[in-house]
């Protein structure tokens, strides 16, 4: 019997931006953002019957190890851009020049140019043009357009054509991205403001350090994670990075918080 057809591009030693998209988006059936459970072993399975024809062996165990970098038992995007290297490594060229959680947010300030609250194509593509130059790689106008059109379908979750903090987040090496500590937490309105009024102790309309020291400390405790003093004070240095004098506005906590405001 002949041997099933291989999936796209597996067999590549290099993908472009768009075909490195496509891979992503056949194995990430249900579009979750991971490539877990049975999207995982089919994952495997079929970059084994590639990496076995160059005389390479893959070993679940090994590649999980090697690659799943927080061992959650999934890949994510960032996790996958190491598995299969793309052209100019787009997006590992991110996670060179942007190497913590406290440069992210530095970043974010930069380019949301209108504070807005989002980082909307314009701003993304001038982000980028910036990142590879910083990188000493070679780009052209039709290059810059393919990585970012890239970037906002792989990222952009609700497809409104531009990018949220959480969102551009997911660009972070795992280990780095603090806001994953929050991720799943979602707020109506209501919520939201009873918790901001609820810190916001001395009702001057916005969160200060002393005041954002017990917010965390709440949070942490209230969604189980495990946190020490050393983390904690990561965190909190993080999120006042993008805060503007050490105030952190109601729009800045909707961003880390994830919050759905209807």
């Amino acid at each position: 019997m002949a041997e099933r057809e291989l999936p796209p591009y597996l067999n590549l030693a290099e993908l472009t931006a768009s075909q490195f998209l496509e891979v992503w988006k056949h194995y990430d059936a249900d579009g979750n953002g991971y490539i877990e459970g049975k999207e995982l072993e089919n994952f495997i399975r079929e970059l084994q019957r590639v990496r076995r024809r160059a005389g390479v062996a893959i070993q679940m165990k090994e590649f999980m190890e090697k690659y799943d970098q927080n061992a959650d038992g999934r890949i994510e995007i960032a996790e996958l851009a190491q598995i299969l290297p793309t052209e100019e490594n787009f997006l590992l060229c991110f996670r060179q020049c942007v190497r913590s959680s406290g440069e992210f947010m530095e970043t974010w300030r930069k380019y949301d140019a209108d504070c807005s609250g989002y980082i909307e194509a314009n701003e993304l593509k001038s982000f980028l043009m910036d990142l590879l130059k910083k990188a000493n790689r070679h780009y052209d106008d039709k290059k810059l357009q393919e990585y970012t059109q890239t970037i906002l379908k792989m990222f952009d979750a609700n497809g409104d054509g531009k990018l949220g903090l959480s969102e551009m987040a997911r660009l972070l090496p795992v280990q780095e991205n603090f806001l994953l500590k929050f991720q799943g937490m979602k707020l109506n309105a209501e919520e939201f403001n009873a918790i901001f009024t609820f810190y916001d102790r001395d009702g001057n309309g916005y969160i200060d350090s002393h005041e954002l020291d017990a917010l965390l400390k709440d949070l942490c405790e209230k969604n189980k994670k495990e946190m020490d003093i050393k983390k904690l004070s990561a965190y909190k240095k993080n999120i006042l990075s993008l805060s503007c004098g050490g105030k952190l506005y109601r729009r800045e906590l909707e961003m880390i918080l994830c919050t759905e405001l209807v």
